[in-house]
């Protein structure tokens, strides 16, 4: 049952309904706005990663001295 809950129709109906609702002329500008996000994330989540291995880098560094 739950394995095809999802079925190809229903993504168009919902694809529908965005341009029903939001209309064609603001969906580009959304999408592009939902990129910039993405990136923004993406960036962000690079700069915790890096500063996380420097973080472990010193501690280890200290402990060995």
């Amino acid at each position: 049952m739950i394995r095809n809950a999802l079925q190809p129709w229903h993504l168009l109906v919902v694809l529908l309904v965005v341009v029903v609702v939001f209309g064609s002329k603001k969906l580009p500008d959304a999408a592009r706005s939902v990129g910039k996000s993405l990136r923004i994330l993406k960036s962000e989540t690079q700069a915790l990663k890096e500063e996380d291995a420097q973080r472990e880098k010193r501690n280890s560094a200290d402990v060995t001295s």
